[in-house]
């Protein structure tokens, strides 16, 4: 201290840090460091000072070195880290380890208000993950990142691909929460048999001892393995939502509070096993739910969202192959509305790719020889043949299935049993306790605390909680083995509340076989190979038909190709004009009364005749016709009404739609939901997306080709076709099993809270209904599940 003057103590406004200087101070407030200082000045200067009210002192506590980030400047380093690049914008994902509360997410997501050039944020909070889109004209990978460290988010980068590791890294510990709950629930089962079975004048004086054990058992039990509860109930809390976690956070806690109590007085041993084994269990279930998501991730990832299957070159051969063996240098062929599945460099064709599911822009962008086309664009021109130079896990597309841009706005299909019960679970549970609480209140405080806790004990939702993961993981584990891959658990109860079927024709009823085709024109070796190199180009079933027929050839150069849904296809092959399709696409007027399916040929405007095609229906359509007595069924086809009369025995005549556009087929869709129809559509997902998004539950048809769809809510192996009726009804029973566990969790908890409300719910009745109940479910549910497969012979 100097006379007459008292030295404060003075700390960062931006971080909190102590401050060694007074040389970093602005509109007289104090900072450690030039770092903190430029923070504050980027968020005046962008009018964000207002972040300061989300957190006394928000900013990340780091030393503030010398930039480092030189080695950003790097073209070849910068292309390992970015998830994907055009002329335009650059996308990259970084994770970030200071992102620690809400005030780290809000200036992370207003970071274009600090820099114009980055045009969008998405912060991952659980996986400290920023997703930021930004013009790399205006702003380089290396001044982005040293923006970000200046206000004091400096990214973690490396180049063994960080952020796809962080994305494999168990965050939530659940293995090891299940071996201390385990550990901790076996211990005190073993310190509580003398309470069980009676305690002697000996036993008598370890009572105290054990009741102190068990203590310590429990906290570790509530403070870590329990954990998650508690947050999720909060974060739900916080939002206005009542789900499942709710009660069980509750149950939780009040176990704990209620042995503490018991064991401090010495009024009694306590609820430390039940609070042990609901934990554990609680803890399984999630283990197998998880797991149930693991096993889902493949099929988000790669069947619901990538094609099944991807065409190879080998040897001259084109040959399709699995997705999931597509690897770093084979030479892929991409036609026409197919995605490209990985990234890739451009070999051979002209490429017009559209990236609107990565970027939003709806204009298709021209790619050059050599040029890397990135996942995720659809080619929207000719065929074109790419060398793979990235595993498909690696590529940004991977990541774009639980992209906001495919979530429905105000989606309310996806609301399962469980989330509506749990609603009116929490308030019925909480007004059954104050009830009983208010009972016995004027008459006997310490009864009606015990009955309190006691119903929150009781009623604690464990089994319910645990019915839909181990249902749901059997029923996911039947449709997967039947070649019937859904999206998520909620769209097996979406399967069991259809009313109303919807099919497309070609390729989804009939199969893609080049057998039933007749060429009625005589076209030389060249114009076949025209005609086939035209075709080659295509996924349409009907071109992949045509192209069986005339065999293998060498497909010659195409360009200005064009396809048109459900019309035909144009393209210039040499000084040659060809054009394949309908009637009224190559020929500018509608055939009269067509005795069957024809694609007509034209080359340099001259007709000359065209396929003709007697469709061969899929095995199992007449099965599928016969559920007409519970399911409104209906036909829309693009071509048109000539099968009419063979169809009749598959459809009502009412209930069939030809020349149907993609577009109608939508508003179709659209006018039967009106009407309060919950439909399946079901397409082959080339032609049919519109169609498929807008129903209620979409489900893509695919005979191992690349189908693409990213509204579909399923993919049906062409093979299992057949097996829809069971489908169906097997998801039924699957919902049924779920209402029954339910029932058998409630009449548990009706049993012990004829227990609870009298105040006299002993610890043994609790340790007795608990795990119980919990182990009734479990085998319940799985052998339920089973033997409805089994009844559905699905197994």
């Amino acid at each position: 201290m100097i006379r007459g003057l008292t030295l404060e103590k003075t700390i960062c406004y931006h971080c909190g840090d102590d401050c060694e200087t007074v040389a970093y101070t602005i509109d007289d407030k104090h900072f450690c460091c030039h770092g903190c200082k430029s923070v504050y000045k980027l968020l005046s200067a962008g009018n964000l000072c207002n972040y300061y009210s989300y957190n006394e002192h928000p900013g990340a506590t780091r030393l503030c070195p010398d930039k480092r980030f030189d080695y950003l400047g790097e073209p070849a380093i910068v292309d390992e880290l970015i998830d994907y690049k055009d002329k335009y914008v650059t996308i990259v994902t970084f994770y970030i380890p200071h992102i620690h509360c809400s005030s780290c997410l809000w200036l992370l997501e207003k970071l274009n208000k600090i820099n114009s050039a980055v045009h969008y944020c998405r912060v991952d909070f659980l996986k400290k993950q920023l997703n930021i889109r930004f013009d790399h004209e205006k702003i380089s990978l290396q001044q982005l990142v040293e923006l970000l460290f200046d206000i004091g988010y400096e990214p973690l980068i490396n180049l063994q691909d960080v952020v796809k590791k962080q994305n494999a890294v168990d965050k939530d510990n659940l293995v090891s929460k299940i071996a201390v709950a385990g550990f901790c629930f076996g211990n005190v089962m073993l310190l509580s048999f003398p309470e069980y079975f009676g305690l002697t004048v000996f036993e008598g004086s370890f009572k105290n001892f054990f009741g102190w054990a068990n203590i310590s058992f429990a906290i570790p039990i509530v403070l870590y393995s329990g954990r998650g509860y508690f947050v999720s109930a909060w974060q739900n809390l916080r939002n206005g939502v009542l789900n499942i976690d709710f009660p069980l956070a509750l149950g939780i806690a009040v176990l704990f509070i209620r042995t503490l109590a018991e064991i401090l007085t010495h009024t009694g041993a306590g609820f430390a096993d039940t609070l042990c084994g609901l934990v554990f269990f609680l803890l399984i279930g999630k283990f197998v739910q998880k797991k149930t998501y693991h096993h889902l991730s493949f099929e988000r990832d790669y069947r619901s969202f990538f094609p099944v299957a991807v065409h190879i070159i080998q040897n001259t051969v084109e040959k399709p192959i699995p997705l999931a063996q597509l690897n770093i240098g084979h030479r892929i062929v991409i036609r026409n509305n197919e995605i490209i599945p990985a990234d890739a460099i451009l070999l051979k064709g002209h490429a017009l790719v559209d990236f609107s599911f990565v970027t939003g822009e709806a204009v298709p962008v021209n790619k050059t020889l050599g040029e890397i086309i990135y996942a995720g664009g659809r080619q929207t021109g000719e065929a074109i043949e790419l060398e793979v130079i990235k595993p498909v896990s690696q590529s940004y597309l991977t990541q774009l299935w639980n992209n906001e841009v495919f979530t429905r706005k105000n989606d309310k299909r996806m609301q399962t049993f469980n989330e509506k019960v749990s609603r009116y679970f929490t308030i019925i549970l909480l007004s059954i306790a104050f009830a009983s609480l208010i009972f016995w209140l004027p008459t006997d405080i310490k009864r009606g605390l015990a009955a309190f806790t006691a119903v929150l004990i009781v009623a604690c939702p464990c089994a319910l909680a645990l019915s839909t993961p181990f249902t749901m993981a059997a029923a996911l584990s039947i449709f997967d083995r039947n070649r019937f891959y859904l999206k998520n658990v909620a769209v097996v109860e979406q399967l069991a509340d259809i009313d109303t079927i919807v099919m497309d024709k070609t390729g989804t009823i009939t199969t893609g076989t080049s057998h039933n085709i007749k060429l009625e024109a005589k076209l030389s070796d060249e114009q076949k190979q025209l005609v086939y190199s035209v075709c080659t180009n295509s996924t349409h079933p009907l071109s992949r038909m045509i192209c069986q027929y005339l065999g293998n050839m060498e497909p010659l150069a195409v360009s200005g190709y064009n396809e048109v849904g459900g019309k035909g296809i144009h393209a210039f092959i040499k000084e040659y004009l060809v054009r394949v399709g309908s009637s009224k696409f190559v020929l500018d007027c509608v055939e009269q009364a067509p005795s069957n399916t024809k694609v007509h040929i034209a080359i340099d405007d001259k007709y000359l005749g065209f396929f003709s095609f007697s469709h061969q229906y899929r095995e199992g359509l007449k099965s599928i016709s016969a559920l007409a007595s519970n399911y409104d069924q209906f036909l829309l086809s693009g071509d048109q009404d000539y099968e009419k009369a063979d169809l009749k025995q598959f459809f009502s005549e009412r209930n069939m739609r030809f020349d149907q556009s993609p577009q109608s087929k939508l508003d179709f869709i659209q006018s039967l939901q009106q009407r309060g129809a919950k439909v399946m559509m079901i397409g082959d997902g080339l032609n049919d997306s519109g169609a498929l998004k807008q129903s209620d539950l979409g489900i893509a048809i695919t005979d191992n080709v690349n189908n693409f769809s990213p509204g579909s809510d399923a993919i049906l192996d062409g093979q299992s076709f057949d097996k829809l009726p069971s489908f169906l009804k097997f998801s039924k029973d699957t919902v049924v099993i779920i209402h029954l566990s339910f029932f058998i969790s409630l009449t548990y908890n009706l049993v012990g809270l004829s227990y609870a409300i009298t105040g006299n719910l002993s610890p043994l009745t609790a340790a007795i209904l608990m795990p119980l109940s919990t182990a009734t479910i479990v085998s319940f549910t799985s052998l339920a599940t089973r033997f409805a497969a089994k009844k559905r012979k699905l197994i």
